[in-house]
């Protein structure tokens, strides 16, 4: 039995008192006292050996790999390493391909409002089509509210509990509401009106006269993102589910900084969490980015080459391929990354080369390219060095660039690289397999 333990004033210590047992204690109430003591100690003892787990496993936690991305190629990335996430977020992209359909035939029929005369035909085709402007509002309705919703505050050290954004919320939201009890979702209802308009949407894009409007106009919808006009009847069906080449030709514009998680399944990886920061968004929400260099790994930099002779779409009157570079410029003086790997893509060099092909000259959007032939390798050469040469003087520190020739809508040779990238962010060591010479 514990004696008391008296201090100097001759009082009883109180702690010793508290576990005295009690006065007078029958040989029964001492043993199941004793038993009770007993599982009370047992319980402790599990609570302290899971906390002690659970610290040991924190402790060999891997740390989420931290990836800025200056242009969309996250996608790939997710459909390539997590694959069962992405076939269960591939559908909802259903949505987006059908507002870029509808989105297309508006875009022709505003070419066409200032035409002066154009066929009965014509002018026909553009009346019944004219629902087509509330289905692409609805559309966007369905999307845009959870576009809204965006990371607006920096990552903090471990965090995880950032709110899901950008394309990942937006596609979220429209199949909650596609699938609503009860009532038709706006999905359902814009398809019944695309169906219904098909055959008239196939009559105004194989016009001749609409044909030749456009081009006077310059609007060459097939070397844009999320054309889809080509391949009509089979987007424009009940029963019609996106696949991997339709979800990368897609374009779902967002705004300001998004975030996106995903685990990969797959390889040495497999289990290890990568977040990946698209900071690319619109011109003016660029100054919210610089919390997110906070132990990012890499920057992956897509600037679509292609643009070369297009203008920013309601952000002033600027060039695109000039507003790369200047972007560009920016994240190369950042002392924040002197230390970052960086990976430049100089990206839909496809339809650069269809441009080129079709004798648009290279030239008269950049003088500076001179008399140079006018075809997609020397172009994308003189790209490349003109990036290499902004790194080289504007960055603090000497730094290597990584350089890929790439066309996004290959997801093939697009999941090579990006393989080739991952395995370089994990090891610190990136050897380049595409790199341009």
């Amino acid at each position: 039995m514990v004696g008391l333990t008296r201090r100097s004033d001759d009082t009883i210590d109180p702690l010793a008192q508290a576990i005295l047992p009690p006065a007078n204690e029958t040989p029964e109430q001492r043993t199941m006292r004793e038993m009770k003591e007993a599982e009370a100690r047992r319980v402790s003892e599990r609570i302290d050996e899971q906390l002690k787990l659970e610290k040991q496993a924190n402790l060999r936690k891997k740390t989420p790999v931290k990836v800025l991305m200056l242009g969309q190629a996250e996608s790939v990335f997710q459909m390539s390493y997590a694959r069962r996430a992405w076939e269960e977020e591939r559908a909802s992209w259903r949505t987006v391909i059908h507002l870029n359909l509808v989105r297309s035939v508006n875009r022709i029929l505003d070419a066409l409002e200032n035409v002066p005369e154009t066929a009965s035909r014509v002018n026909l085709l553009r009346m019944r089509l004219s629902p087509l402007r509330r289905v692409q509002h609805d559309l966007k309705t369905l999307l845009g509210l959870a576009r809204a919703r965006r990371c607006t505050r920096p990552p903090g050290p471990g965090s995880s509990d950032a709110p899901r954004s950008g394309w990942a919320a937006a596609l979220g939201l429209a199949k909650q509401r596609t699938r609503s009890p009860g009532r038709r979702s706006l999905a359902d209802e814009a398809l019944e009106v695309i169906l219904m308009s098909r055959d008239d949407i196939a009559a105004l894009w194989e016009d001749d006269e609409v044909r030749a409007a456009l081009e006077t106009r310059g609007v060459r919808l097939e070397d844009q993102s999320g054309f889809f006009l080509d391949d009509l009847y089979r987007i424009a069906h009940r029963d019609y589910e996106p696949t991997d080449d339709d979800v990368v030709r897609a374009r779902l514009r967002t705004m300001g900084v998004q975030e996106y998680r995903f685990v990969f399944e797959t390889g040495q990886e497999a289990g290890h969490e990568w977040i990946f920061y698209d900071v690319g968004g619109s011109r003016t929400h660029r100054g919210s980015w610089h919390p997110y260099f906070m132990d990012v790994r890499a920057i992956i930099f897509l600037a679509p080459i292609s643009v070369f002779d297009e203008r920013l779409e309601g952000e002033g009157s600027g060039n695109r391929l000039e507003d790369s570079m200047k972007f560009w410029t920016t994240i190369c003086k950042s002392k924040l990354l002197v230390k970052v790997e960086f990976i430049l893509f100089l990206n839909k060099c496809d339809i650069l080369e269809r441009k080129l092909a079709r004798g648009v000259p290279f030239n008269r959007y950049v003088p500076t390219y001179g008399d140079r032939p006018n075809d997609m390798p020397t172009a994308a050469r003189y790209l490349r060095k003109q990036f290499l040469e902004v790194a080289r003087k504007r960055s603090p520190e000497p730094r290597r660039v990584y350089t890929f020739l790439t066309t996004a809508t290959d997801t093939r040779a697009m999941a090579a690289i990006l393989g080739t990238i991952r395995s370089s962010i994990i090891d610190d060591n990136l050897q380049a397999a595409v790199l341009i010479q």
